[in-house]
């Protein structure tokens, strides 16, 4: 239809003209009103956002001198996280002196990785001028089918 026909129409009928598709060709519109065509995309984006999951992203700080058994406890929380289905974020902060035994405080970090059950790295242990950082996610589980 012409656009210009397609315009008169909807003044003769009080609504307006919408262009839904403009990118096609020819351009795809419509004849309603806009409010009502605004409000049914801000309900459909309604919907679209309840659908999906959002992650957050848990913090867990250790430090070069936690005991085993505080280390063992931030496990179990860093597992607990991850069972719901949250990230984690581990840091682990150097003061002082600290920062020259990075090495063994670099192993620690490791020890403390691998009390954690099912993970899986998302951004690897990286160091920073504080200490070290990494972020785990919960590991995605495959199926193994037998035939």
């Amino acid at each position: 239809m012409d656009t210009y026909e397609a315009l008169r129409i909807a003044q003769e009928r009080g609504l307006d003209l919408i262009e839904i598709a403009p990118t096609v060709r020819p351009p795809v519109c419509k004849i309603m009103d806009f409010g009502k065509f605004k409000y049914q995309r801000e309900k459909g984006e309604r919907e679209h956002g309840k659908k999906q999951k959002e992650t957050e992203i848990k913090s867990l700080r250790i430090g070069f001198t936690t005991g085993k058994h505080d280390l063992e406890l931030r496990a179990k929380q860093a597992e607990k996280f991850l069972a719901e289905g949250d990230k984690v974020k581990i840091d682990m902060i150097l003061r002082g002196r600290e920062k020259s035994l990075r090495d063994f405080a670099q192993k620690k970090f490791g020890q403390f990785l691998e009390m954690i059950p099912e993970k899986e790295l998302e951004q690897a242990l990286k160091r920073t001028p504080q200490g070290f950082i990494a972020i785990i996610k919960p590991q995605i589980k495959t199926r193994i089918s037998h035939e």
